[in-house]
């Protein structure tokens, strides 16, 4: 019987989309109960902010040492090594009974965590086409959305049913498992996959590069190409953003407008349910683009133009008396860096070929954990120093930060081409 054409990859994606939700939830729930854990552990602003570098910093040394891992031992065993660091971290958190706990924690985390994005971004260089790339990147990049959206619906019940914060960090290890399980069972590289029908994989070649697989990719094969540093510093300027509205959101919240763990749930669904939504639409305005005749360098720039001016509004944040203007300003513009996310991780594998793309996806995830480790050195500080009128600086920072980062790519790289290693 001859096999009928499948969709296989989407069901790939579908594991890439859950893989980064239970991250999510993992690295999102120390944010989530930071303002009731400050109490009761006692930690300072400042602690809480080398808490949250400590991870960033363990982030950037592993990211960039994981992603180079991945593109020699493969996307399957890469991913696998992954989860299995992280999820044992996160079970690591219910230790702690100190912030410095808390820092060997989170640096663990960390460590697992630096191998999930360039297993990903590798995956979908594999799985899909130059051209469905922005718009399966939103898609699975969704789940750092759903994660956010379902820890504030699922970890404040939890602890305050069970009366533990404990819970907070260990609910999620099973579903880890089942996890590993299917991505053991399904995961291979499309041409050695028994659920690819030979008009599927036609599609997924449909514009692959010519490359030699069994040549490794070498560092000084990739740094000297201005597309790299032009990655590198999209990821340095926007990520430390992310990371703000994740680690300090729901202490903003809390000490501006008094919103406690119980009534933190909703703020957060809207902020991330919208941003996920956005992100996905910005992502997919990319492939719209250039399927209208836009050529890659215009489609590419236009999308992060339009990502940076959807977070613009979000200065004014500080400033607002209203705490759903303030909620919704933060989710234009987390949207807008969900866009964001998914058009500089496609530039990747638009640019370099596939052997590379996780070696890039770690040298940009570096300089965005370095990024990272700066400004929430430098946010604890402020705050330790100043009040809870510091947050205007850090919200300026996260209005303007993307216009200046497109301006930087576009003197770096006038004209987005793929090239050879």
């Amino acid at each position: 019987m001859k096999k009928q054409k499948s969709n296989f990859r989407w069901f790939i994606l579908i594991l890439l989309f859950i893989a980064t939700t239970i991250l999510y939830i993992d690295r999102s729930a120390l944010g989530i109960l930071a303002p009731d854990l400050q109490k009761s552990i006692g930690w300072t602003e400042e602690q809480y902010g080398i808490i949250n570098s400590v991870f960033m910093i363990a982030y950037a040394l592993c990211f960039i040492v994981m992603g180079h891992l991945i593109d020699i031992i493969g996307t399957r065993k890469g991913y696998l090594i992954s989860i299995g660091i992280w999820s044992l971290a996160a079970l690591g958190h219910a230790l702690a009974r100190s912030w410095v706990g808390f820092a060997i924690a989170r640096f663990s985390l960390a460590v697992g965590q630096s191998g999930s994005f360039p297993s990903a971004i590798k995956a979908v260089a594999e799985w899909f086409p130059k051209k469905d790339r922005a718009l399966a990147v939103g898609i699975f990049n969704g789940g750092a959305n759903m994660g956010t959206i379902l820890s504030p619906l699922i970890i404040p019940p939890l602890v305050l049913g069970f009366n533990n914060w404990r819970v907070g960090f260990l609910w999620t290890f099973p579903i880890s498992i089942i996890w590993v399980l299917l991505w053991l069972k399904y995961f291979r590289r499309p041409e050695q996959s028994t659920n690819v029908s030979k008009e599927e994989l036609q599609y997924i070649n449909s514009d692959a590069e010519q490359e030699g697989h069994s040549e490794k990719v070498r560092w000084k094969d990739i740094l000297p190409h201005r597309g790299a540093w032009a990655i590198a510093v999209a990821k340095f300027m926007a990520d430390p953003i992310w990371w703000f509205y994740l680690f300090w959101g729901a202490k903003f919240l809390n000490e501006k407008f008094g919103v406690s763990l119980k009534e933190i749930g909703l703020p957060f669904f809207t902020i991330y349910l919208v941003s996920w939504g956005l992100g996905i639409l910005l992502g997919w305005l990319s492939s719209k683009l250039m399927k209208m005749g836009f050529g890659l360098n215009k489609g590419r720039k236009l999308s992060l133009l339009a990502c940076a001016l959807f977070a613009v509004p979000v200065a004014l944040v500080p400033h607002t008396s209203s705490m759903w203007l303030a909620v919704g300003l933060i989710a234009l513009a987390a949207g807008g860096h969900c866009g964001w996310s998914a058009n500089v991780f496609s530039l990747m594998s638009d640019i370099f070929p596939k052997k590379a793309t996780g070696s890039v996806a770690g040298f940009g995830g570096f300089a965005g954990a370095v990024g990272g480790a700066i400004v929430a050195f430098s946010v604890g500080k402020i705050l330790q120093n100043i009040g809870i009128d510091g947050y205007a600086i850090p919200f300026a920072v996260a209005g303007s930060g993307y216009l200046i980062a497109l301006l930087l790519m576009h003197l770096l790289v006038p004209k987005i081409k793929p090239i050879s290693i």
